[in-house]
């Protein structure tokens, strides 16, 4: 049973308007932005495992940014909402939105996953 009253009722109106309505969660305002935890970072909304804290770094954007995800964890889609074209990432399981992603990340992948804090969970090691 995972239909919009579902989403409703489980997650806060934050959690809801951002993941289940493709919102965007005010800059430097998230719970996990500075966190250093070691673990993996797992969906709100239905608790697939999405990014391990391996690849999270600080990328002064205001959103906790990845490197990378961790395989199968995610989906890719074009957004060209809000005047720009950008890849949005949703959670594979549940298809919630997470954020997006840019080719402007450090390290090996080069890519850079912004991702509403809102949106994720943290499952310490």
């Amino acid at each position: 049973m995972n239909d919009e009253a579902h989403w409703k009722e489980k997650l806060t109106p934050e959690q809801y308007r951002v993941l289940r309505e493709k919102g965007t969660e005010r800059p430097f305002t998230g719970d996990l932005l500075y966190s250093k935890d070691k673990g993996n970072f797992t969906c709100a909304a239905c608790g697939n495992t999405l990014f391990s804290s391996d690849t999270k770094f600080d990328s002064g954007t205001g959103w906790p940014s990845f490197e990378d995800a961790l395989p199968g964890a995610v989906e890719f889609h074009h957004d060209d909402s809000h005047g720009m074209i950008r890849t949005e990432v949703t959670c594979a399981k549940c298809g919630s939105h997470l954020g997006h992603v840019f080719d402007d990340g450090p390290g090996e992948t080069g890519k850079r996953y912004c991702i509403n804090s809102v949106c994720l969970k943290m499952d310490k090691k």
